[in-house]
């Protein structure tokens, strides 16, 4: 429906054209356009390193989780209910962390849609300048992207801009760089001058930033032992529970044995 509607209106202004020659219309190839731009295909590369990384890490947690549920499927025979409703709790939490986890990284506001606003947005606007640029020097009274959803049944090569948009692109590009490399210089100038006051600032700044990572791994390590003592704690409910069952069972048998007994020597008073 989208796409009729769209190729409804190309075909409005197609018409509205043929009446008004003056009308100019040009178009491009985004995709091409992109696909010709190494920064664009570092950034895509990039951002598509770091969604595998992050769904690596899903899938990590998610198994983790089948783990603890088989684990626990198969020692609900030996476990007390306090034991079971506290595993089942703790699959529970995990869960909801991996719900977040997920939403953090592929949310609406999420990790990958910052991640891509930051790498790929910036390449795409160099790409809608160039051509705001170009349609304005050519005096062209459309644009259209024949890559996109709009239908195209016919186009003329000399109508494609897409030549002229890389090109006005690459020398935008060089003409950064030239100013990057001159922003650089300038900043190793000023890093030569900077003071011995500075230098201690940013001593204290780095020392401060030392301490604060010294202290996260100390909590990081605090939660870590807090973890290993409940499993710990768990490990010895269940070793303790496991004697109590081997020494009820001794004690039935040995009761059982001391009934024996004294029912053969009470046959042997009998007789």
């Amino acid at each position: 429906m989208k796409k009729n509607i769209l190729t409804f209106v190309l075909l409005l202004i197609v018409s509205s054209v043929t009446a008004q020659k003056y009308q100019r219309i040009a178009f491009i190839d985004m995709d091409y356009i992109l696909q010709n731009i190494p920064q664009y295909i570092e950034a895509q590369n990039a951002l598509n390193d770091k969604v595998a990384k992050w769904r690596a890490n899903l899938d990590k947690e998610a198994r983790a989780i089948e783990v603890l549920k088989t684990d626990l499927g198969n020692e609900k025979a030996i476990l007390t209910p306090e034991l079971i409703e506290e595993r089942e709790e703790d699959i529970l939490v995990k869960q909801e962390a991996l719900r977040k986890l997920e939403s953090l990284y592929f949310g609406t506001d999420g990790d990958m849609y910052i991640l891509r606003k930051k790498l790929i947005q910036p390449i795409q606007d160099q790409v809608y300048n160039a051509v705001q640029t170009i349609a304005a020097r050519k005096k062209y009274d459309f644009v259209f992207d024949k890559s996109s959803e709009l239908i195209m049944l016919y186009s003329n090569k000399k109508h494609d801009i897409s030549s002229l948009v890389l090109n006005l692109i690459n020398i935008d590009q060089k003409q950064q760089s030239k100013r990057d490399k001159i922003a650089a210089k300038k900043k190793l100038l000023s890093n030569k001058e900077v003071s011995e006051a500075e230098k201690q600032r940013q001593a204290k700044k780095e020392a401060l930033k030392q301490k604060k990572l010294s202290d996260r791994e100390k909590k990081l390590q605090e939660i870590k032992d807090k973890r290993e003592a409940k499993i710990k704690a768990r490990e010895e409910k269940r070793r303790l529970l496991r004697e109590k069952k081997e020494a009820l069972k001794k004690a039935k048998e040995a009761a059982k044995k001391k009934e024996e007994e004294d029912k053969k020597g009470q046959e042997s008073n009998d007789q």
